[in-house]
C-alpha cells in the first residue's frame, strides 16, 4: 500500500504490522477502513508467513476511535446495524486471530481505538500514552467488544467506572489495571515491540494458536470444559513437528526452529 493509504501494512520476516495512517485525525477510523482492516485481518489468517501481527498509529496518536466528522449534524445515521456488522466482523476477526496480536500505543487510544487494542493480545505503550472509553460523552454505549473485554480485564467495577465515567486515564494507571501489559520510554518502543514481535514469531504456532484459544474461552468455561479442551489441545500440538523439534533443540542444546509442520520429521 502507498502512505497515502488509510491502513498501511508492511511485512517484514514473520511479522505483519498494521499502522493506522491518518496522523492529521489522530488515526480516528472510518467505515472504509473498519472493511480493509476486516479483510487484512482474513488475509492474515490464510497466510501461514504471517506468525504475529502489530497494530499501531502514524504519528503521535494510536487512535481517537470512531471518525464522527462525517455524522455531525446530520439527524440520523444511514444504517448503523449495517455499519456495526462491518466493524463487528474486524473486530470478531482480530479476537480469532491464530497468532498473537500486539498493540503499540503512542498518545491516545479512546473508545473504539482503545478496544482495539485491548482486542490484541499484549499491549505496549509509552508513558504518555492516554486511554478513554469515550461512548458515554458522545450519548453511546461501548462497542467494539468492550462490553466483553473490560470486565474480563479489570473486573466489573473498575470496568463500570472506566465506562460510566469516560475519564481519561495516563499509561500508569492503565499499566496498574492490567490494561497494558508493558510501558516502555518512548524512545525504546519500537525496537522493545520489533524484538517481542520476532519473540512472538519465532514460538511454536501451532502450540501458541492452542495456547491463545484456551485462554480467550477458559473463562468462560467450567474446569471440566478446560481441561477437555486442553486435552484435545494437547493432541493436536502432539500430532505436529514442532514437539520433535523441542525435543531435539533441548538435547542438542540449541534453540529450536518452529515450523508448525505436520506430521513425523522426515
Amino acid at each position: 500500500m502507498t502512505d497515502e493509504s488509510p491502513l498501511l501494512i508492511d511485512d517484514v520476516g514473520h511479522v505483519r504490522t498494521l499502522t493506522l495512517n491518518r496522523p492529521h485525525r489522530k488515526n480516528a477510523i472510518t467505515m472504509a477502513m473498519w472493511s480493509t482492516l476486516r479483510d487484512t485481518l482474513r488475509d492474515a489468517t490464510y497466510n501461514r508467513d504471517i506468525r504475529a501481527l502489530v497494530i499501531t498509529g502514524a504519528g503521535d496518536a494510536f487512535c481517537s476511535g470512531a471518525d464522527i466528522s462525517d455524522a455531525a449534524g446530520v439527524d440520523e445515521f444511514p444504517d448503523p446495524s449495517r455499519d456495526m456488522r462491518a466493524i463487528n466482523e474486524a473486530i470478531q476477526r482480530l479476537h480469532d486471530l491464530q497468532v498473537p496480536t500486539v498493540a503499540k500505543v503512542r498518545g491516545v487510544a479512546a473508545g473504539a481505538g482503545w478496544n482495539l487494542a485491548l482486542g490484541c493480545d499484549l499491549v505496549v505503550a509509552t508513558p504518555t500514552a492516554r486511554f478513554c472509553q469515550i461512548f458515554s460523552r458522545r450519548a453511546l454505549s461501548l462497542d467494539c467488544g468492550g462490553s466483553w473485554l473490560l470486565p474480563k480485564l479489570v473486573g466489573l467495577q473498575q470496568a463500570k467506572r472506566l465506562a460510566f465515567l469516560a475519564e481519561m486515564i495516563e499509561a500508569p494507571e492503565a499499566h496498574a489495571l492490567g490494561l497494558v501489559t508493558w510501558v516502555r520510554p518512548e524512545e525504546e518502543i519500537d525496537a522493545f515491540v520489533t524484538e517481542l514481535a520476532d519473540r512472538l514469531a519465532a514460538g511454536p504456532p501451532t502450540a501458541l494458536a492452542q495456547t491463545k484459544a484456551l485462554l480467550n474461552d477458559g473463562a468462560d468455561h467450567t474446569m471440566r470444559e478446560a481441561l477437555a479442551d486442553e486435552a484435545r489441545a494437547q493432541t493436536i500440538n502432539l500430532s505436529g513437528r514442532d514437539v520433535l523439534e523441542a525435543f531435539a533443540a533441548f538435547s542438542e542444546k540449541r534453540e529450536p526452529d518452529f515450523t508448525g509442520g505436520w506430521g513425523a520429521a522426515g
